[in-house]
Formats: C-alpha cells, sequence, structure tokens
C-alpha cells in the first residue's frame, strides 16, 4: 500500500500521502478529533524525551509529533505543505516588524521583541 508514494517528495507532503494509503484498507481515525488527540499524546512524548535530554528520542518523537500533524490536517481535508508555507509567510511577515522596530540596536530584551511581535499579529 505505501509502497508508491515518492520518497523524493516534501516530508511534509508523503507524510499526508503515507496515512491518506494507509486509510484506504481502514487504518485511520473515524475523525479529526482522534487525529487531535494523537498529535496531543505525541506532544506528551516529546515533552517527556525533552526531559531525558536523549538527543536519539527527541528527535524520534519530534517526528512522530510532526507526522501527526500532517495526519490532522489530513484528516481536516487541508494540504499541510499549503498551511505551512501560510504560516511560514506569517512568520516572516510579522518578523519584518520586529526587525524593523529593533533596528539599529544591538541587544534587545525578548520581552520587548515579543510586543512588537504581537503588534505585528494584531495588524494582520
Amino acid at each position: 500500500m505505501l509502497a508508491g508514494v515518492p520518497k523524493q517528495l516534501p516530508a511534509l507532503m508523503r507524510a499526508q500521502k503515507l496515512a491518506s494509503r494507509a486509510a484506504k484498507i481502514g487504518f485511520d481515525w473515524p475523525n479529526w478529533h482522534g487525529a487531535r488527540d494523537k498529535v496531543a499524546e505525541e506532544l506528551l512524548e516529546l515533552d517527556q524525551a525533552l526531559d531525558s535530554s536523549d538527543v536519539a528520542s527527541i528527535r524520534h518523537e519530534l517526528g512522530d509529533l510532526l507526522q501527526a500533524v500532517a495526519n490532522l490536517a489530513r484528516q481536516l481535508e487541508l494540504d499541510a505543505e499549503q498551511c505551512l508555507r501560510e504560516a511560514n509567510a506569517r512568520f516572516e511577515r510579522r518578523f519584518a516588524v520586529v526587525e524593523q522596530g529593533v533596528r539599529g540596536r544591538s541587544h534587545v530584551p525578548l520581552e520587548e521583541m515579543e510586543a512588537l511581535w504581537q503588534q505585528a499579529k494584531r495588524g494582520e
């Protein structure tokens, strides 16, 4: 079932396609709630790995979390790649406001940069 999903696809897109193929034979949540719960479960597992400071475990759990998020997007009938592209664009726009607000200064407290970020976010 999964062999035909090209390995050269972007990883997020491939994760959605793998989950879609598995769903064709019934290996799927009945609705998005199950997929959302899986995201929460994977986030908890990542927290445990972070507490252990084991890099291999952290990498493993972060990958599982990303895959679960891709599957949630699929359940919601959203393109995870497009969602991430749009989030990247928002990040770039907001960060430009932060950059402009701190231009010419060598050290700016994180709290001030966060305030600029929130200002940019409200301006959207």
